[in-house]
Order: structure tokens, then C-alpha cells, then sequence
């Protein structure tokens, strides 16, 4: 899910909703880091106030939470580094549209 670009610079909960993301994704689990506290989504856990460490069950939830997100940050940065992605990023809704079409183009062979 690719969601719109928003102007200026916004606080990462608020473009989850008005980028349209949200609407998008409806129901689907979707994780993310710290940055989306109260959002709904799926973040790490976070030691409580006081506590030394976290339980184990929480310490192994956010083992796995950063094996997914870690490949999700390596992928935007190989596409980062791609030159199609470098000559339309300061080009209005050109990165939008590109990986739109990424998106698709991912989908379709995954159906085969």
C-alpha cells in the first residue's frame, strides 16, 4: 500500500491517516516502528517505567518485529538507490506513482 504524498513536515500519525494509508490497508495487521504509538498498528514494545527489562515474551516479540522491518528498511533503500527513483524524487508525485507501479508489478508476480 503506497499511500499520497503529504507537503511539508508531518508528523508521521497524522500522513498515516490523511496519506489515505490507513483507509487503504482497513482491518490488515500492519506494523511499523515507535513512531506510530495510539495508531493501532503494530509496534515494539517499550519498557515500563521503573522496570529493568522487558518480559521475554515481549523481548521476543520485538526480536521478530525487527527481522520484518529490517527488510522492509532494505528494500527502500536498494529502490532508494535505484536511478529512477533518484531522478523523480523531487518531482511532485513522481516517487508516489513509481512505486505504485512497483507495488503492482510485485503483485502481479506473486499471482503468477
Amino acid at each position: 500500500m503506497v499511500g499520497r504524498p503529504l507537503p511539508g513536515n508531518r508528523n508521521d500519525c497524522k500522513a498515516w491517516e490523511l496519506s489515505g494509508a490507513k483507509a487503504a490497508v482497513g482491518n490488515t495487521t500492519v506494523i511499523a516502528d515507535g513512531g506510530y504509538r495510539g495508531t493501532g498498528l503494530v509496534i515494539p514494545h517499550r519498557r515500563e517505567p521503573g522496570r529493568a527489562e522487558l518480559s521475554a515474551w515481549k523481548e521476543e516479540h520485538n526480536r521478530s518485529h525487527r527481522k520484518v522491518r529490517a527488510r522492509v528498511e532494505h528494500t527502500f533503500a536498494r529502490m532508494k538507490s535505484w536511478k529512477i527513483l533518484r531522478d523523480c524524487r523531487l518531482k511532485g508525485d513522481g516517487v508516489h506513482h513509481t512505486i505504485l507501479g512497483i507495488a503492482r508489478l510485485h503483485n502481479l508476480a506473486l499471482a503468477g
